[in-house]
């Protein structure tokens, strides 16, 4: 699997309001502290294998939760992607937060986990795909609902490619069970120092 992370900063880069909601639409759901708000996320219901992760990566024991997470076919190859050798893509992203609130605030801790992910999954069995993690701005609000405070959060995005559809999505799935095993990995190591 091809895996990277890089840092998106600028005043013109995406960044995340947390907790967040759409006027009349998806909203931010709880699902570390509140696991059966999973059934509200549209995305996991239509994707078993996205439900499964968000489960594994929002369990009492992850160093992370998620925020945000969408899941989309495309047959649109981008030249750098040519090298898979395959006329379409599955892909998804999901925004992680750091669980532990100080780390949240702490551009290091974010940089860290992304490059430890990108190491570890640089070392997982050569499948077609390809995962990037993005260290990004993220305004968190407090509580009182009074004042924010900026942090960072982590966007990784995953493609898995494919000669059709399903076999784009079976190799996606394939690289988010990856990507779950090495936040379980880091999460395990982190409760051990």
């Amino acid at each position: 699997m091809q895996a990277g992370f890089s840092i998106e900063l600028g005043s013109d880069d995406e960044a995340l309001e947390f907790p967040w909601s759409a006027d009349n639409g998806p909203r931010y759901y709880d699902l570390k502290r509140q696991p059966g708000l999973l059934v509200h996320i549209e995305e996991a219901t239509r994707f078993p294998e996205l439900k499964e992760f968000l489960t594994a990566v929002n369990a009492s024991t992850s160093m992370v939760e998620t925020a945000k997470c969408d899941a989309w076919f495309s047959d649109q190859i981008n030249p750098e992607e040519e090298i898979f050798g395959a006329p379409c893509k599955f892909g998804s992203y999901v925004d992680l937060v750091l669980s532990d609130e100080p780390s949240r605030y702490s551009f290091p801790e974010h940089e860290k986990l992304a490059r430890r992910l990108t190491e570890l999954l640089k070392h997982v069995p050569e499948i077609p795909a390809s995962t990037e993690f993005l260290v990004r701005r993220c305004y968190y609000h407090e509580s009182s609902g009074e004042e924010t405070r900026e942090g960072f959060y982590i966007t990784f995005y995953l493609f898995g490619y494919g000669d059709d559809g399903r076999q784009a999505r079976q190799r996606w799935g394939i690289a988010l069970k990856l990507v779950e095993n090495a936040v379980r990995q880091i999460s395990g190591n982190n409760q051990n120092t």
